[in-house]
Order: C-alpha cells, then structure tokens, then sequence
C-alpha cells in the first residue's frame, strides 16, 4: 500500500469512528460528521433522504482553497486547520454560536455545503462538494452501526428485565421475613415482563421511535454509536491481523457525545503568511493540535452506556 492509500485508509477509518452532529440550516437541517488531519478531510453530509459524501487530499485543499481565496496564501495544512477551527463548534450542539455560516445547495444529485467565515480579517469560503454516497459507504456508516445499537440496546434490557426479576425475589423475602414497607408509595408490583413489553408497544413506541429531524439520535445516542463502530473496527482490524485495534489518530469513545472531531498524532501548523490569532487552549479538542498545546491525555472506555 503507497502513501497516498495509507492517507486515504486513515480518513476512512478516522470519519467512522466520529460521531454524527446534527446541523441546522436555514433550509433545512442536516446530520454531519466530519474527519479532518493535515493531510486532508473525509466528510459525509445525510438529509435522512439521501447520504453525501466528499474526501479530498492536501493537493485539493490546495487548488480549491486558490480558487476560492485568492487573497489568501497559505499551505494546504493551515487551511485545514482553518476548517477544523469552524467545524468543531458548528457541529457541535451549543448555545453559543459559531464563527461561520452553512447553506448548501444541491445540483442533481450532488451537494455543495458552502462556509463563510473571516481569516485574518479577511473573508473566508469553502465549498464541500459532495457526491452522492455509495451502498457499501451508507451500510458502513448507517445501517450496520444501527443494527449493532438496536441489538445492544435488545441486550441491555435483557439484562435490566433479569435485574428487575432479581429484586423482585429481593423484595419477597424481605416480605416474608416480616418486613414491611414504610413509606405506601414506593411500593410496586411485580414485574412481568410480557406485559411491559405489550404496555411500552401501545403507549411508547410512537414517541420512542420518532426520528423527527434526527436529532434525537444526536443528543442521546452517540457514545452508543461511536462504541459500536469502534468495536466493528476493532474485530475487523483482528482479523486482518494487524494488531493494535485502535488508530493512533482517534480519541476514545468517552466525551464524544458533544465532539465531533478528533486529534491527530501531529499538529497541523499555520503558515507565517497567514498569522490567524490562536484560540483559547482550555477550549474544546479537535482534530488539528496546536503545537504549544500538551497532548490530551485519552480516557479509558468505561462502558457502552456511560
């Protein structure tokens, strides 16, 4: 495998392992996940109809970013992490809002998200062009990691039925040795498993499972989805022998309900042409390290539900 494979296999792997965010447009609203190093950056864009994808290397960067900016000059490096700067907030679900706005617009079957923001005082664009997703990428990304939650979350209430019939054997011989319940309403039945299960059909599941615009499955279900695929990678890469599960250039499952971005081992450093005013270091992490900023320290995977 050359270089330029080893690059491209990096974004792919990097953009599965991030969580999605969801993006309100003035248009519509859309589910985002994003993947960006000094190399290049993988994005996929879904309106829950249709899923759009766009990865670009450093050269494309490059002549998009002339084409786009031509008062600005800057190595490809620095306007990617330009890009990271504007993506980690927008996509994530904050009050305060960003330093850039989205819009897109859609040309047959493709779609371009267009950026507007300032660099050094000046105005800054990109446009993502994304073309439609293809079968194999939508099932990656979308349909095994949704089977794998929905036969984690089957799993976990397995577990929590079996809990609840344990303590109801608990309870009973407290009862029969005499104790009594001090406080009436705490007091509760039996659980029967059928009739929860036939209860929860009839007075849940239509709110349950109301996808909306997608952003219930953002807000709640993300550390969900990121465990899943980093354990679908994690028996993929054993199986393909390569050893270690994990890429060094990911972040840990544990925090990314509200990050969508990870670090990179190397940073990704502005050009002199383009002094951009450094942010804040006790900010949130992203993708692209600041070089006087210390490496976070990764957090240990603690459970699929933490």
């Amino acid at each position: 495998m050359n270089l330029v494979d080893m690059k491209m296999e990096e974004l792919e792997q990097g953009l599965l392992m991030q969580p999605w965010a969801w993006l309100p447009l003035a248009e519509n609203s859309l589910l985002v996940k994003a993947y960006i190093t000094k190399q290049g950056y993988a994005l996929l864009v879904s309106d829950l109809q249709q899923v759009w994808h766009e990865q670009v290397d450093a050269s494309v960067v490059s002549q998009r970013a002339k084409e786009l900016n031509k008062r600005l000059t800057a190595p490809p490096a620095a306007f990617l992490c330009h890009l990271d700067d504007l993506l980690r907030p927008l996509l994530k679900d904050t009050a305060c809002p960003g330093k850039a706005t989205f819009s897109c617009d859609r040309v047959d079957e493709a779609m371009i998200l267009r950026v507007q923001s300032e660099l050094s005082g000046l105005p800054f664009y990109w446009n993502f062009h994304c073309i439609l997703a293809n079968p194999s990428l939508v099932s990656q990304h979308l349909i095994r990691p949704l089977m794998g939650m929905s036969l984690a979350l089957q799993c976990q209430g397995r577990e929590l039925a079996t809990l609840l019939r344990m303590k109801d054997l608990e309870i009973q011989d407290y009862q029969e040795s005499g104790a009594v319940l001090s406080r009436d309403r705490l007091k509760t039945e039996p659980f029967e498993e059928n009739s929860f299960l036939e209860q929860f059909m009839v007075e849940k599941l239509p709110e349950a499972c109301h996808v909306g615009d997608g952003r219930p499955f953002v807000m709640h279900l993300q550390n969900l989805y990121v465990a899943v695929t980093r354990q679908e990678i994690q028996v993929r890469q054993e199986h393909q022998g390569t050893g270690d599960p994990q890429p060094s250039s990911t972040t840990s499952p544990q925090g990314t309900e509200n990050q969508l971005l990870s670090q990179p081992e190397e940073p990704v450093s502005s050009a002199p042409s383009l002094p951009v005013t450094e942010k804040d270091p006790t900010g949130p992490s992203g993708p692209v390290k600041r070089p006087q900023l210390s490496k976070v320290k990764r957090k240990k995977l603690r459970g699929l539900f933490s």
